[in-house]
């Protein structure tokens, strides 16, 4: 298994608006524990699952003191209408140029069509990448974040 390039490397820096028009950056969450999750799209069944699944197990990601954030190339708009839905406890980012999923390695085009790829990453309170998730199972990832941060501790 080959290391990841990103692990143990300074996370790339974010400023991103949420669901609701709120500014989040990078800096924000300095001297903390934070992981960032990209995925493809809103609304759509496996997305809807991963996002599900952080939220049943919100309680444990927060007694932890990881926070959750969501990053996708959809709209502030999308994202209100998915998190309302769904009462995800987390913000959802809008990449929407695909800036962030880029410096991520997390970005898939396809001709036109832009996506961020399931990847996932857990941030130290330093802001060094210390877990890279490329293989995410979608209706179990939130244990998989779990016990990779157990590990870490």
């Amino acid at each position: 298994m080959h290391s990841d390039p990103l692990l143990n490397q300074p996370a790339p820096r974010f400023s991103l608006l949420d669901q609701e028009g709120k500014k989040h950056s990078s800096d924000d969450y300095h001297g903390q524990w934070y992981m960032i999750y990209f995925y493809p799209k809103d609304d759509t069944p496996g997305c809807t699952k991963q996002a599900c699944n952080l939220r049943d197990d919100f309680s444990a990601l927060k007694n932890r003191h990881i926070s959750v954030l969501g990053i996708s190339l959809d709209s502030i708009q999308q994202h209100a209408s998915f998190a309302d839905k769904h009462q995800l406890p987390f913000p959802l980012l809008a990449d929407q140029d695909g800036h962030i999923a880029r410096a991520y390695q997390a970005l898939f085009s396809l001709g036109p069509l832009k996506l961020a790829k399931r990847h996932s990453f857990l941030i130290d309170p330093e802001g060094v990448i210390r877990a890279v998730f490329r293989q995410v199972k979608a209706g179990q990832h939130s244990q998989q974040i779990l016990q990779t941060f157990d590990q870490l501790k």
